[in-house]
């Protein structure tokens, strides 16, 4: 199958030859478009790949969110241990890559070619991936390239700004889910469609959970905008993803799931500090299936009941060996097929902060906190949800670094589990988000958007900060902002990177400055 797909890909990049050539060179085993066309596999082979290719591996993910918010470590030093873990980068552009390389690329083809064969919803299904794929992508660095995205004869290619990008995301929405809402017994998805196996309403569900999301984010900078969408949202009678069975599901393709690979095969990537503090503090029944136990009950020495040991991230490391033996991601992760793109237990804290701030719709703030708990637990298959959510003692654990002391922090939360009616509403939300942050692992680029837009979880800083005017200086009080813009831009599209460093709230293109939504305002309400 992943032959076909690259046979297929390789066919619709390089159909440019002459009417001539193709007479005479013609193979006859080979695929041609006259056969792709059959069951409309001109326009739908390229879905899967875009799709897996909406996440990250070791660059994107591991070495950037994965352990500024604490859920992985690295035991390993990478260029005498300054790198991205400890805010110097070293790694900038694989995820931009990515996206414009196998999604924004490929759907453009699909849109184009939807259009030429008359088969518009094909054309939707792409736009609706462009929008999964440039809104992560603009929360790594801001202004992206968007709406000038295939522009041909310019010598320098605009960048959305982010206030323009969200109006643009949201009304292309309006658009995609009107045509879909028109088209709820369209079959022509199914044979391509790895994760809702071509039914509609799956895809509009997921739609609007989308828009939920992406609401959520402006509450701080523009709260007008984000009511009315995360209204619309709530509102829409087709729904949210509410129910673990909807969740969006993001197919691996036959490739093993990053984590397991940098965990397992290159000994790269360990449990995170953060983690073992929450977790191990809160009593947390999803640990197990997030990781496993070390053998060696000395590194536990501080909590021996839980024998999961983590890395800080950016840890002070001086060889690999040290730390190879801290806890693993869970075995199970070796086999599974696909990955968690956005699931019922999300779409719950989402709802609890909407109800927090008021949104209609949004029910309950506490029946929503404690449903998104149990989602996520249902969802990993982890027992003790109720002695879980009733627990009002427990607290994170201060973290022990068996290896460095100076990797060892005192935690800056001291939440329970509980809901407390009584707590204001800054603890409470507190409480959703650090629940949020909890259920999102191995999606994590969620929880670092939340974490500056909001300030929670209330993670440790980084034990060693490396960061310079090279990039960017972090404050010893503060953390990443964002990426910056990638090299290959920087020099072959100068002109319109300055335009859009200019976007940026503090006019410098370093990982200090915030992002549009990301504002320095102490409250969250």
């Amino acid at each position: 199958m992943k032959k076909l797909c690259l046979m297929v890909l390789a066919l619709i990049l390089l159909n440019s030859c002459t009417k001539n050539f193709e007479e005479i060179n013609t193979n006859p085993n080979q695929i041609t478009d006259k056969m792709l066309e059959q069951d409309f596999n001109l326009v739908g082979s390229s879905f899967s790949v875009m799709l897996f290719n909406l996440m990250g591996h070791q660059v994107e993910e591991d070495l950037c969110y994965d352990n500024w918010m604490g859920y992985m470590g690295t035991p390993t030093p990478f260029v005498g241990n300054v790198n991205n873990t400890t805010y110097y980068l070293r790694w900038i552009d694989s995820y931009w890559n990515r996206i414009y390389g196998s999604v924004m690329s490929p759907s453009k083809q699909v849109i184009q070619l939807a259009q030429e064969k008359n088969l518009p919803l094909f054309g939707d299904w792409a736009k609706l991936v462009r929008i999964l794929a440039i809104s992560k992508l603009t929360a790594l660095h801001g202004p992206v390239i968007y709406s000038n995205y295939g522009t041909s004869g310019l010598g320098s290619i605009k960048y959305d700004k982010e206030s323009d990008l969200y109006n643009n995301m949201f009304t292309q929405l309006d658009q995609i889910e009107a045509n879909l809402k028109a088209n709820t017994s369209y079959v022509g998805f199914i044979k391509f469609d790895p994760s809702y196996k071509g039914n509609i309403n799956s895809w509009l569900k997921l739609l609007n959970s989308v828009r939920l999301r992406l609401a959520m984010r402006l509450v701080k900078v523009s709260p007008a905008i984000a009511k009315t969408q995360g209204e619309k949202a709530l509102s829409d009678p087709v729904g949210l993803i509410t129910t673990n069975a909807e969740n969006f599901l993001v197919p691996l393709n036959g490739n093993v799931m990053p984590v397991a690979t940098i965990s397992f095969d290159w000994n790269d990537t360990r449990m995170g500090a953060t983690m073992e503090s929450f977790m191990v503090g809160l009593k947390d029944g999803r640990i197990a299936k997030y990781f496993n136990e070390v053998t060696d009950a000395s590194l536990v020495s501080d909590h021996p009941a839980y024998k999961y040991k983590g890395i800080r991230g950016g840890a002070f490391i001086n060889a690999k060996d040290d730390r190879v033996s801290y806890s693993t991601v869970n075995t199970d992760f070796k086999s599974v097929q696909k990955r968690r793109g956005f699931t019922a237990s999300e779409t719950a804290f989402l709802k609890a902060e909407a109800a927090l701030r008021g949104w209609a719709g949004a029910g309950d703030a506490k029946t929503n906190y404690e449903d998104g708990v149990r989602l996520s637990f249902a969802d990993w298959g982890a027992a003790g949800v109720d002695a879980y959510l009733a627990d009002a003692t427990s607290k994170p654990i201060n973290y022990v670094d068996p290896k460095d002391s100076k990797n060892n922090f005192t935690p800056l939360s001291t939440i329970t589990v509980a809901w407390d009616a009584g707590d204001s509403d800054e603890l409470k939300l507190e409480k959703i988000i650090t629940q949020k942050y909890l259920a999102t692992f191995t999606n994590t680029l969620e929880a670092w958007v939340d974490f500056r837009r909001t300030g929670y979880p209330k993670i440790p800083h980084v034990a060693k900060n490396d960061s310079s005017p090279d990039w960017g200086i972090i404050a010893p009080n503060q953390w990443i902002k964002r990426l910056v813009f990638v090299p290959a831009e920087r020099t072959g599209n100068a002109t319109a990177v300055a335009e859009a460093t200019t976007f940026l709230s503090s006019g410098k293109d370093d990982i200090a400055s915030r992002l549009w939504w990301d504002t320095p305002a102490t409250s969250n309400f």
